[in-house]
């Protein structure tokens, strides 16, 4: 009965930590000066739940941007094993542009929040790195795109994408910015014949 109990309380806690998460990321997206107390009630918890997960603001949001950077960063592994290599990096791209666009108006908390812990790492980056490389390894394994590209080089030709609004045409320009970028990946590609098409992840 003990471990019953302790494994409910254990699924409560779970439950509740993924519900704050989740009513955080919808609230400080419209405002990033929304009161954590408004965070708490609205996710229908106390506030000393609240901090007992995330002991302050900032906490909060480095865990909600880690917690959806984590997310897009797994899709790359799982597009890769029901995808071409090039087909599952510009679908990848496409996962990461719709990310960018919906989290724009987050970027002010984040930015608060690293500011407050004395200028960190962006949360997620080690893990978007990885993501990264895996697709441009497995890509250059079938020479899909050129040799030499480093995830540095990848990341610095997409940071466009966190300028561009969430609004139908940010949609078309992102789409647009993502193709170039696939173009001059497969420039110089020694599989490929031609430019080609891949498929278009960003709509």
């Amino acid at each position: 009965m003990r471990a019953e109990r302790e494994a409910r309380l254990r699924s409560d806690a779970a439950a509740n930590r993924e519900r704050i998460l989740e009513v955080a990321l919808a609230e400080l997206t419209r405002s990033a000066d929304v009161p954590l107390s408004a965070i708490a009630k609205k996710a229908g918890v106390g506030q000393g739940t609240l901090y007992r997960n995330f002991p302050s603001r900032e906490a909060l949001v480095l865990e909600i941007y880690r917690h959806e950077m984590r997310q897009v960063a797994d899709t790359a592994a799982e597009l890769l094993r029901t995808r071409a290599p090039d087909q599952a990096l510009r679908e990848w791209m496409g996962h990461l542009a719709r990310f960018a666009m919906a989290k724009a108006g987050l970027a002010d908390a984040l930015h608060k929040a690293i500011s407050a812990s004395c200028g960190q790492e962006k949360p997620g980056h080690g893990q978007m790195t990885e993501a990264v490389a895996l697709l441009l390894r497995a890509n250059e394994e079938v020479g899909t795109i050129r040799p030499g590209v480093t995830t540095d080089d990848f990341l610095l030709a997409i940071a466009g994408l966190w300028q561009i609004g969430p609004d139908e045409s940010g949609q078309a320009r992102a789409r647009r910015l993502l193709d170039l970028v696939m173009d001059g990946l497969r420039t110089g590609a020694p599989g490929m014949a031609g430019p080609g098409t891949a498929a278009d992840g960003a709509g």
